[in-house]
């Protein structure tokens, strides 16, 4: 059976998402901003859940239609079967996505919607599935542009970017998907060191050794979390023939050459924890150190970090002192590496002072950034 699926993910990543849609066996993959679709089978939308580490979520397109009001789309979702894709027992929530639709209120429409999949299962059964905001079991999404709307069925369940680490969290995370992004469009490989100097809870650190060790990032979900194990059509066989398949693939390591620094001493605590809770303390090294003052731990290397910026920590007086020192101590620290700093302060090439190679414009959530990168080498690069 041919499905139609939608996978969002971070502003920037698309093309990498289109690769894993290739390597899930997805045909069709196609990209537009801020996600991919494609087509497959269930064993493809299970192995985008299970692999991929860009996608936000999956979505199975459940039908599809021109609309002029909120009539047309309670009509939309009323003539979907849908106690084919799940029991009325399920608890439900609606989502509901808009660009440029004309209709009024988000809110409305999430009801009518509501309202469509409830009287539709009384209709065929004299039940109706509960509503849970929280905590539901199945999550039905409906976008809407200027004339059309989509209906979905999640088959993530939580986003795909909550890998289940970390315990420790700071003010301003990065997320999982964003950070192992960065991590590809930097070029690193696991056979090159890498550091994250400014390491906060230990986002790069974490999902680089999850790529070093081959360890698909779905598998430390608990059993029943997928959105999918919810539905009619799940296949526990298959599910479960695929999760060996990965987990047969995860290496061992006795160490990596994976580096995290970071100048307070909470934010090394977290790391800290959020490794041991992965259970890949003993084998990333968290140091505490000021970016200012670390030295290189190989003579060659990867250096990814997210510094600090306007939205997240400082003045913009105190990041403008911040950023001069930091170009010197890089040139002076640090040649031989490539280092990729993550930014929404468009004054940091300037004030950094040194040579800016490639400039790729990301998405930290709805924050426009820059992916910023400064090959250090011996001499001068001002």
């Amino acid at each position: 059976m041919k499905l139609q699926f939608f996978a969002p993910c971070p502003r920037g990543l698309e093309a990498l998402l289109v690769e894993d849609f290739v390597a899930a066996g997805a045909a069709d993959a196609t990209s537009v901003p801020g996600g991919v679709s494609g087509s497959g089978d269930w064993a493809t939308i299970y192995r985008i859940n299970l692999e991929s580490r860009i996608a936000t979520r999956v979505l199975c397109r459940l039908a599809s239609a021109d609309y002029r009001n909120e009539a047309d789309i309670y009509r939309l979702a009323y003539e979907i079967d849908w106690a084919k894709h799940f029991a009325v027992e399920r608890s439900i929530r609606v989502y509901v996505t808009a660009i440029r639709s004309p209709l009024k209120s988000l809110e409305f429409i999430t009801l009518k919607v509501k309202d469509a999949v409830c009287d539709r299962f009384r209709a065929d059964s004299g039940q109706r599935p509960n509503v849970n905001t929280k905590n539901p079991d199945v999550r039905i999404h409906l976008f809407l542009t200027d004339r059309s709307a989509t209906l979905y069925l999640d088959t993530s369940g939580e986003p795909l970017y909550l890998r289940g680490h970390k315990l420790a969290k700071i003010g301003a995370p990065l997320k999982e998907n964003l950070a192992a992004g960065i991590l590809r469009l930097s070029g690193w490989t696991p056979e090159k060191p890498l550091l994250d100097p400014m390491c906060g809870s230990g986002t790069f650190l974490l999902e680089a050794a999850q790529i070093a060790l081959d360890d698909a990032p779905g598998l430390s979900r608990e059993p029943g979390e997928f959105g999918f194990e919810r539905l009619a059509s799940f296949d526990p066989g298959l599910w479960r023939h695929l999760q060996r398949e990965a987990a047969e693939r995860r290496r061992e390591a006795s160490t990596l050459a994976i580096f995290g620094s970071d100048s307070a001493a909470d934010a090394v605590a977290r790391s800290q924890q959020n490794l041991a809770h992965a259970g890949l303390d003993r084998l990333i090294r968290v140091e505490r150190v000021d970016l200012l003052k670390r030295t290189a731990p190989t003579p060659s290397g990867v250096m990814v970090t997210n510094p600090p910026y306007g939205e997240r920590l400082g003045t913009e007086d105190e990041l403008a002192a911040f950023y001069p020192p930091l170009g010197d101590a890089l040139k002076k620290n640090f040649p031989g590496w490539s280092c990729w700093l993550l930014s929404a302060d468009t004054r940091l090439p300037k004030l950094l002072g040194l040579r800016v190679g490639r400039k790729i414009p990301l998405y930290n959530g709805p924050l426009e950034c820059r992916l910023y990168n400064v090959d250090i080498v011996a001499g001068s690069a001002r």
